[in-house]
């Protein structure tokens, strides 16, 4: 039988019943909202060591240590690790032999009188698996998309509420953990784009299937892997960066992706860009219909690809966004500065059919507007039709007849640019030949770069 879900109360309730959790709460930026959970449930003493506010920036910093960004993944760990470390300190010869310590910290920028920025705010706990074990800290970055306080601090307290219970109940199964976090939150009610499982406890987790399942299950609409392998909010990648990003499955990463995202840039404006912009990233974004296989996503194939891009210094995005208005629209959500979305023929000839804007209520038109109203421009890379040896640019490319004026519009407008080859060989072996080719034992390797090579012969 399926078990009954929780309530954050219930929850609460029965964390509060476990004589061997026991541990701090500090918490800053909306009230002491998920300790007021423990609170409200009663028998709150068999929990609760101690809950603190830090809202005055000099007592803050005292007890924290300077910063600059109070609302920050750095103020996070400072707090759960000095709240931890103390009550370590003051408690473990009393109560180490038979307590599970915990220290749980938020810093959230809530919703404001007359405040309409943006409300999101960093959560994390550090906590002990078992009496005298090792701790580990877990951490999450969300966003509070309800529209008033109130609401963003009722779902502050349920998410961490739901924090801690999958610490201790789910922390070894991951789709369950990410499931139960938002357990009595509703669809559109918070944003969860960060999971992270730090120390020696969780030495074997690989963040970046953390933040894949954040995808997957649709908690976010993208993540973003950066070359060092470090999982980040795709805000911090991507604030004040122009952006060039290459759609792809990736399945083998090629030289032609490489030479596709080379010329693009040559023909990437960054003109209107701010002052403080920072140089263009190239990005390379993978839906998660590309990770599929028999329904299912290839954990494996997955993180061998991400190994391959990360090693050729790529950035890596992730998103359950197919349609390019989609992607356009979370790219915005990041950055104001100029974003070139580079795509293949086949792609652009893809862009072009109405079943990708079907859900739209004004269909195909409305899907352009979508993408070009974020300011979006197409960087169409050419391709080599094999039958005639002809050779399709985005200049003679022959959209559907009834479009045909709407695409020269796009092209005269500079909405879609054409970019050119480097090197026209690369056009005559897709990554599917390419596999092929390898499983065959013919000749494959001056395709792709040696990066992938290991990939290659893997996966063939």
């Amino acid at each position: 039988m399926i078990p009954p879900l929780l309530s954050a109360d219930d929850k609460a309730l029965q964390l509060n019943l476990d004589p061997s959790i026991y541990g701090t709460f500090a918490e800053i930026g909306a009230g002491q909202e998920v300790a007021n959970c423990f609170f409200r449930a009663s028998a709150s003493a068999g929990t609760v060591a101690k809950t603190i506010s830090a809202y005055d920036m000099t007592i803050s910093d005292v007890l924290y240590g300077k910063t600059s960004r109070y609302v920050s993944q750095d103020r996070l760990i400072d707090m759960v690790n000095y709240e931890y470390e103390l009550l370590e300190e003051r408690l473990k010869e009393e109560r180490g032999d038979k307590s599970k310590f915990f220290a749980f910290s938020n810093t959230v920028r809530a919703r404001g009188y007359k405040d309409n920025a943006e409300c999101h705010g960093w959560m994390g706990i550090r906590y002990q698996a078992k009496p005298h074990g090792p701790s580990g800290t877990i951490v999450i970055h969300t966003r509070l998309l309800d529209r008033e306080n109130v609401d963003q601090m009722e779902a502050l307290g349920i998410l961490g509420v739901n924090l801690i219970w999958a610490a201790y109940h789910h922390s070894k199964d991951l789709p369950d953990f990410v499931k139960s976090l938002v357990d009595f939150l509703a669809p559109g009610r918070v944003e969860i784009d960060m999971l992270k499982f730090l120390g020696d406890p969780f030495s074997m987790v690989d963040n970046r299937l953390c933040a894949l399942e954040l995808v997957r299950q649709e908690l976010t609409p993208a993540t973003v892997f950066m070359p060092d392998g470090e999982v980040v909010q795709p805000a911090e990648a991507f604030y004040k960066t122009p952006l060039l990003l290459l759609r792809g499955s990736f399945n083998p990463v090629t030289r032609l992706h490489l030479d596709m995202l080379e010329q693009a840039g040559k023909n990437f404006s960054t003109e209107g860009c701010s002052e403080r912009a920072r140089p263009y990233r190239e990005v390379c974004e993978v839906s998660l219909s590309n990770l599929l296989r028999d329904g299912e996503i290839d954990l494996v194939s997955f993180i061998d690809r991400v190994d391959v891009l990360q090693a050729l210094g790529k950035v890596v995005m992730i998103s359950n966004c197919p349609e390019f208005h989609r992607v356009a629209a979370t790219l915005r959500r990041y950055t104001s500065e100029p974003v070139g979305m580079v795509l293949s023929i086949g792609l652009l000839n893809e862009l072009f059919k109405e079943k990708w804007s079907e859900s739209l209520a004004g269909g195909i038109l409305e899907s352009f507007g979508r993408l070009f109203k974020a300011g979006v421009t197409l960087l169409v890379y050419p391709w080599k039709n094999n039958d005639n040896c002809e050779l399709v640019t985005a200049e003679n490319f022959h959209s559907p007849d009834h479009l045909k004026h709407l695409y020269r519009h796009f092209l005269e407008s500079d909405r879609i640019t054409g970019v050119s080859c480097g090197d026209s060989a690369l056009l005559e072996m897709t990554g599917r030949d390419i596999l092929k080719a390898a499983q065959d034992g013919e000749e494959w390797a001056q395709w792709v770069p040696e990066e992938a090579h290991a990939f290659v012969k893997t996966s063939s």
